[in-house]
């Protein structure tokens, strides 16, 4: 991959594609997180139901 020469600027928008990313990784893992949790509650849910 070819990194374009972004002079002055490359601080400023490496730093911003650093924080997306930071994000974008943040907001994917507390979906995530926040499916399993359901998933689990809805398992435990149903159980109760059966008994």
């Amino acid at each position: 991959m070819i990194m374009p020469d972004l002079g002055r600027y490359a601080v400023a928008v490496l730093s911003a594609y650093g924080v997306s990313l930071a994000l974008l990784i943040g907001i994917t893992w507390l979906s995530i997180a926040q499916h399993i949790k359901a998933r689990r509650t809805l398992r435990d849910i149903e159980g109760k139901d059966e008994n």
